[in-house]
């Protein structure tokens, strides 16, 4: 499975980001030491079942790291069109290709054992969308105070995962609905209301629970989609606004110091075995040392 990485948000001078980013890429904020979306290549280049990294909005002048192959698309315009054209360059790879990872530069907490789990997790079935949510007690428990916008059901709180795995036919299908459910992907009623007044009611009364607007949402559209329920709150921990931004770079510096840095490799024991055998047939070499003769009375 590829994943399609999106870099290509820039924030303008009226986004709280802008301080930090100065017109250039929100990608490449440091985080800790490095560039905010090569946490998320150091996540993606240890995942087993990703073959190969696309990063739409940036070139290879960025100077990125990943241990899969990297492929670059410049910038298309719109979220969709930077998704839809990452899509098309995974079946360019491989068009034998049914899904992709689509990963936002923006979470950089993001670790590999996340993204094989949830890559493992989609595959026990067979849909067109997997789409992740956090549950509130997950999120707050991880990062207290993180000001995430929360979708209230009868069931649970959620916010939104930024990594989730879709078909690849879903870059040609539907394309109007996604338009607009990414251009509204932070305020859920605007959301629900592409989705019909009745599924609006349902989310406004909290009358619905997170499968049964699954199942409503699916049936609408024509397709069959899968809430993944994430255990971990870093997959939804995505950096909008300057404290989230602060909170990601003290929690990335505490994991920086905590992880225990790789020791000098240890010289091969045959040299030392050499060195031993040379010293023994030195010593060997050296005549024994003659006793002075003693004269006889």
């Amino acid at each position: 499975m590829d994943a399609v990485v999106t870099a290509g948000g820039i924030p303008q001078p009226d986004e709280p980001l802008y301080a930090y980013t100065k017109g250039e890429s929100k990608a490449m904020v440091d985080v800790a030491g490095k560039p905010m979306i090569q946490w998320t290549l150091d996540a993606l280049s240890g995942a087993k079942n990703v073959d190969n990294v696309i990063i739409t909005g940036l070139s290879p002048k960025s100077n990125l790291t990943c241990k899969k192959p990297l492929h670059y698309l410049s910038n298309q315009g719109k979220m969709l069109d930077n998704l839809v054209a990452g899509v098309n360059k995974s079946l360019e790879l491989n068009p034998k290709n049914k899904h992709v990872l689509l990963v936002s530069s923006d979470i950089p907490a993001l670790t590999t054992e996340m993204v094989d789990w949830l890559i493992n997790t989609c595959m026990e079935t067979s849909d067109d969308i997997y789409y992740g949510v956090c549950p509130r007690e997950v999120m707050e428990a991880r990062y207290p105070g993180s000001k995430r916008t929360y979708t209230k059901l009868k069931d649970m709180e959620i916010c939104g995962a930024d990594i989730n795995v879709v078909h690849v036919r879903m870059a040609s299908e539907h394309l109007d609905v996604w338009d607009a459910l990414i251009a509204n992907r932070k305020n859920p009623v605007a959301q629900a209301r592409v989705m019909g007044l009745d599924t609006l009611y349902l989310l406004l009364t909290r009358q619905a629970t997170l499968q049964d607007f699954v199942g409503r949402v699916s049936k609408r559209i024509g397709i069959k989609g899968r809430a993944i329920v994430w255990p971990y709150a870093e997959a939804c921990m995505d950096v909008d606004k300057p404290n989230q931004l602060e909170m990601m770079r003290a929690d990335l510096e505490k994991r920086a110091r905590l992880t225990p840095k790789k020791s000098p490799a240890k010289k091969s024991a045959a040299p030392v075995k050499k060195q031993k055998k040379a010293a023994t047939k030195k010593v060997a070499a050296k005549k024994p040392t003659r006793r002075p003769k003693t004269k006889k009375k």
